[in-house]
C-alpha cells in the first residue's frame, strides 16, 4: 500500500496509486446545499486535499473520481466551471512581499483561463478576473490558507497587521462579485476579525464546529478499519487510538491526525510526527507570558474558539484552532466548549516546548521555578 503522506494534490494522488480514503460523499453534501463556506482546521489535516478535490470536480476530472462515491452522483459535464484556485501556502509572500504576490498569484490564475489582466491593483485585477470568466459560467473561488500571512506573522505584530488591511481590500471584491460566483470555499486556521471577508460577506457559513463536518477531514476509526485493515493487522489499536486519534470539533465523534496515521503506517513506529513539521514558537511565548501552565482542560464559549483578533490573542483559543486543544464536550446554556489536549503525541511534544520555553527564561517567579522543576523530574503535575 503507497500512503500519501503530504501529498496534497487530488490528481498526483490518485494518479499515483496512492491510498484515498473516499471523503466524496461529505464534499458532495457541501456542494450541493450552499454556497459560502469557511472552514477551519489545524495543518496537516487535508484542507488543501479537499479544497484539490473540489478543483478537480468542478474541473470536470470524471476519470480521477472512478471507483468513488462522488462518481454516480456528479454530473461531470453539466456542473463544469471555470475555477479560480488561491493558494496562499505557495503564493511566495514571504520572499516577495504580499502585495506582490497578490498580483502573481491573480496572474497565475489568469494565464490558466488563457485571460489576460489589465495592468491594476491588485483588488481591480481580481474583480476583472471574476467577472471575466463568469461569460464562461459562474465562477468556482477556492482559496486555501488565506490566513497564512496573518498566522505567519503572529510573533511580528506589526506585520501581520499590515497584511490584514491588504487582506481586507482583497477580499472586499467578494461580497460584489456575488453574481459571478458558484461557489466560495475558504479554508484557513482562524475566521480571523477586522478581515472583510469575514466583517463584510454575512453569509458565509463558518462550518468548522458543525457536527456534518467533523470527519470531513482527518480518518474516523470506522474510516481507518475499512481502509487500512490489512496493515493494522499487529497493531494495537488501542495504543494508536491514545497516540494519533482524539480530535473533535462536536465533542463527539473523534478522528486521527492523518499525517500521523499515515506515517506511523509507514514507519510502524511511534512518534511526534506532525508537530514535528512546525513549532508554534508564538504561542508558547504568549503562554509563558500570560502565565498558563495547564493548558491540559481548558473551557472556552464557540465563538471565542472560531475567530479572535491579532491584538488581543488568547493563547487557548490559537492552540485549539491550531490542533494542541480538542473539544471533549459541548455544555448546554452558553454551551461552553471544554477541551484538552487531543492525544500523546501533542501532549508529550507541547510539554517539551513549554518545558524548553521556561528553561531559557529567568526564573525569578517562584512557581515557574516549581513548574520546570516538576517538568524536569517527568512529573504530569502542572502547578499554577
Amino acid at each position: 500500500m503507497k500512503y500519501p503522506i503530504g501529498i496534497q494534490d487530488f490528481r498526483t494522488l490518485r494518479e499515483g496509486g496512492y491510498a484515498y480514503v473516499d471523503k466524496t460523499e461529505h464534499i458532495h453534501r457541501l456542494l450541493t446545499t450552499g454556497k459560502y463556506y469557511f472552514f477551519s482546521r489545524p495543518r496537516r489535516f487535508g484542507k488543501s486535499l479537499t479544497v484539490a478535490t473540489m478543483n478537480e470536480l468542478y474541473s470536470g476530472s470524471e476519470e480521477l473520481f472512478e471507483g468513488l462515491w462522488v462518481k454516480d452522483h456528479w454530473d461531470f459535464t453539466a456542473m463544469r466551471r471555470p475555477v479560480v484556485w488561491l493558494k496562499f501556502s505557495s503564493s511566495g509572500f514571504r520572499t516577495q512581499g504580499l502585495e506582490a504576490a497578490l498580483h502573481n498569484l491573480l496572474n497565475d490564475a489568469a494565464e490558466s483561463h488563457g485571460v489576460e489582466l489589465p495592468d491594476t491593483s491588485f483588488d481591480r485585477k481580481f474583480q476583472f478576473l471574476l467577472k471575466k470568466l463568469s461569460a464562461n459560467g459562474r465562477v468556482v473561488l477556492l482559496i486555501d490558507e488565506y490566513d497564512k500571512p496573518i498566522i505567519d506573522y503572529l510573533d511580528d505584530l506589526p506585520r501581520a497587521e499590515a497584511n490584514r488591511e491588504q487582506l481586507k481590500s482583497f477580499y472586499s471584491i467578494v461580497k460584489d462579485s456575488d453574481p459571478y460566483l458558484e461557489l466560495v470555499f475558504i479554508t484557513g486556521v482562524s475566521a480571523f476579525s477586522k478581515v472583510s471577508i469575514f466583517s463584510e460577506l454575512n453569509n458565509i457559513r463558518n462550518i468548522s464546529l458543525d457536527a456534518a463536518v467533523n470527519s470531513l477531514v482527518g480518518i474516523s476509526e470506522t474510516e481507518l478499519g475499512t481502509y487500512f485493515a490489512e496493515p493494522l493487522r499487529d497493531v494495537d489499536r488501542k495504543l494508536l487510538r491514545k497516540w494519533y486519534n482524539g480530535y473533535s470539533w462536536t465533542g463527539e465523534e473523534t478522528v486521527y491526525n492523518p499525517y500521523s496515521l499515515l506515517t506511523f503506517l509507514s514507519t510502524k513506529r511511534y512518534a511526534n510526527y506532525w508537530f514535528e513539521t512546525g513549532t508554534p514558537t508564538f504561542l508558547i511565548k504568549a503562554l509563558r507570558e500570560q502565565g498558563r501552565y495547564d493548558i491540559r482542560r481548558a473551557i472556552g464559549i464557540p465563538t471565542s474558539l472560531v475567530s479572535f483578533d491579532i491584538e488581543h490573542l488568547d493563547p487557548i483559543t490559537v492552540l485549539f484552532q491550531t490542533g494542541y486543544l480538542t473539544v471533549t464536550k459541548v455544555l448546554q446554556g452558553e454551551r461552553p466548549i471544554c477541551s484538552t489536549t487531543p492525544n500523546l503525541e501533542v501532549r508529550h511534544s507541547l510539554q517539551r516546548h513549554i518545558l524548553r520555553s521556561y528553561q531559557t527564561a529567568t526564573f525569578e517567579d517562584p512557581s515557574i521555578r516549581v513548574f520546570a522543576y516538576n517538568m524536569r523530574s517527568n512529573s504530569t503535575t502542572f502547578l499554577p
